[in-house]
């Protein structure tokens, strides 16, 4: 995939949740909702301060992420759902955790 974000924008792919809860139930598909999870795939340059001044990203490809469920825009390129958002629109980084990213359907 050849992608990359412009200014403070993040490409962000959802990491599939379990399909079992701790307790052994198994969640069928039309019950589940979209994770809010996922692994940055790209990242902009960064965004400009008023004094014109190029501050970069916090966030870096590979980092697992967590995100508001109504946040970003949801875009297909070379046949993979990628969710493209500010970086701002991220709560934050999962520390420890490696991405297993799972194309979600």
């Amino acid at each position: 995939m050849k992608f990359r974000p412009l200014h403070d924008r993040v490409a962000v792919r959802r990491i599939e949740q379990d399909e079992k809860t701790r307790g052994g139930i198994i969640i069928p598909d039309t019950a589940k909702e979209k994770p809010q999870e996922g692994e940055v795939v790209a990242v902009g340059p960064g965004a400009w301060d008023e004094h014109g001044k190029l501050v970069p990203l916090d966030l870096r490809a590979g980092d697992r992420v967590l995100f508001g469920k109504w946040s970003g825009t949801e875009v297909k390129i070379d046949g993979e759902e990628l969710m493209i958002m500010k970086e701002s629109d991220v709560m934050g980084v999962i520390e420890g955790k490696p991405a297993k990213a799972r194309k979600v359907a």
